[in-house]
């Protein structure tokens, strides 16, 4: 009979600071892509049946709102180009 030796598999916890790392990489990114949509013209009321004042006031929380979705999906990985930058420079790369 072969004994086989059984190793303990080794699991690795993201790190709570890489989870930190990551929020502030992807808040950053849904920032920028909220300006980007702000500038395409998303948000802006429209000329006739708009929602007035009130549309005007919220109109910015729902591009925050589709940035941040944009960002869940993938976004355009600036928040991963940020996220490795950031860990580079706390690893003292």
């Amino acid at each position: 009979m072969i004994a086989h030796s059984i190793q303990p598999q080794i699991v690795t916890k993201p790190d709570a600071n890489d989870a930190a790392l990551r929020h502030a990489a992807q808040k950053l990114e849904a920032a920028f892509l909220a300006e980007m949509l702000k500038s395409a013209g998303l948000g802006e009321s429209r000329d006739a049946f708009g929602g007035g004042a009130g549309e005007d006031q919220f109109s910015s929380f729902l591009v925050q709102a589709q940035a941040e979705k944009m960002v869940e999906a993938g976004g355009i990985g600036l928040a991963e180009s940020l996220f490795e930058s950031l860990k580079e420079r706390e690893n003292g790369a």
